[in-house]
């Protein structure tokens, strides 16, 4: 197969991906018993769901901690290199992504390990690049955090080294501020001659910009709708002349009426909330004193339901049309959290995908 034949290259106008089922609870920190179970045949269950549907990716998250509270959420979660590869070799046409913390894992073993989970899948397999920020399990592998500009500096030479892995078949010498290495050379190569896709996430200015020159899918996080198109023409011309897929994570509450959406969406937020995860997760990233206290209940109301990203509450109509503004805006595609994916991704498959053709924003 050509890569570029795989699903992220098909002709939808938005793409759609599962994200985070690799971890416990999914992407929310709540105590309902529906809550995601990660095991092993539930994340094989749910892929081969969602590829069944036509959905085009699965995306993880890579965790080393979890977020203590009642239900320690994400405390338990899969190696996502590995986990990657299992879940290609038990699909046909699905893209998964491995999500790599560059500083945690040495560039030669990286770059090889990518090219086995791109032949397994025969190109189908990409890898989301993070720079890291958790203090404590950047601690647990007895490596120290760098201030925030610096980490992507050490990404952009960690990059670097794994493009030439890639490309080049001669062995080669890098020394750098912080890699010296030798004689390095690995084969076989990625899949086809080309190599696997590539996806990184940043908000501030340092992060978006190593997206923009790096990334064939930058992730962008939403926090107003209406400001949205102009900061993704903002990104894209960052990455100009290259062109690049604008995502976003979000989370979708879908039921059959706005309603009984609303109604569930309050259940988990009001009811089921693990409070104390949320407050965890909040030290951990240390960003509580950057929320206006306006946003306060906001944004712990949107970590309870999905760890932050985008809410998306109401019925397969509603929640058509808030995806159809989200493409009218500029974004090709968002990769969403469930509460239960297993569940709750049958009536996406039945009742919104549909509305989504009708819509013009996918093909039937």
């Amino acid at each position: 197969m050509d890569r570029h034949k795989t699903r992220m290259f098909n002709a939808n106008r938005f793409k759609l991906g599962l994200f985070a089922i690799n971890c416990s609870g999914g992407l929310s920190l709540n105590k309902a018993p529906e809550r995601w179970d990660a095991s092993w045949d539930n994340n094989v269950k749910v892929t081969k769901l969602a590829e069944q549907a036509g959905l085009e990716f699965v995306l993880p998250i890579a965790r080393w901690h979890g977020y203590r509270g009642d239900m320690d959420s994400h405390g338990a979660s899969w190696e996502t290199l590995t986990w990657a590869t299992a879940l290609l070799a038990e699909t046909d046409e699905i893209c998964v992504f491995a999500t790599v913390h560059v500083p945690l894992i040495n560039p030669v073993l990286a770059a090889k390990q990518a090219v086995t989970a791109d032949h397994a899948s025969k190109g189908r397999f990409g890898v989301n690049i993070v720079s890291g920020w958790n203090a404590g399990e950047f601690a647990m592998f007895g490596v120290p955090l760098l201030e925030h500009d610096e980490r992507y500096a050490y990404s952009e030479e960690w990059l670097t080294i794994t493009k030439r892995i890639w490309s080049e078949s001669e062995p080669f010498d890098f020394k750098g501020r912080y890699f010296d290495l030798k004689g390095v050379l690995s084969k076989p190569k990625p899949y086809g001659g080309s190599r696997p896709l590539l996806m990184s996430a940043g908000s501030s200015p340092v992060g978006s910009a190593f997206a923009a020159r790096h990334a064939d899918c930058l992730f962008k996080v939403i926090i107003k709708l209406e400001s949205l198109g102009d900061e993704l023409r903002a990104l894209r011309q960052l990455a100009h002349p290259r062109p690049v897929g604008v995502y976003s994570s979000g989370h979708i509450v879908c039921r059959t009426t706005q309603k009984e959406a609303e109604d569930y969406y309050r259940f988990i937020v009001e009811e089921m909330a693990d409070w104390d995860a949320v407050e965890t997760m909040i030290d951990v990233r240390q960003n509580q004193k950057s929320i206006p206290p306006e946003l306060h209940r906001q944004i712990k109301e949107r970590l309870v339901s999905g760890i932050g990203t985008f809410p998306i509450v109401g019925s397969p109509d509603y929640v058509a049309q808030v995806l159809c503004r989200l493409s009218d805006a500029g974004l090709d595609g968002m990769a969403f959290g469930l509460i239960n994916y297993i569940d709750e991704l049958p009536l996406l498959r039945d009742e919104l995908l549909p509305r989504m053709v009708r819509l013009g924003l996918r093909q039937d």
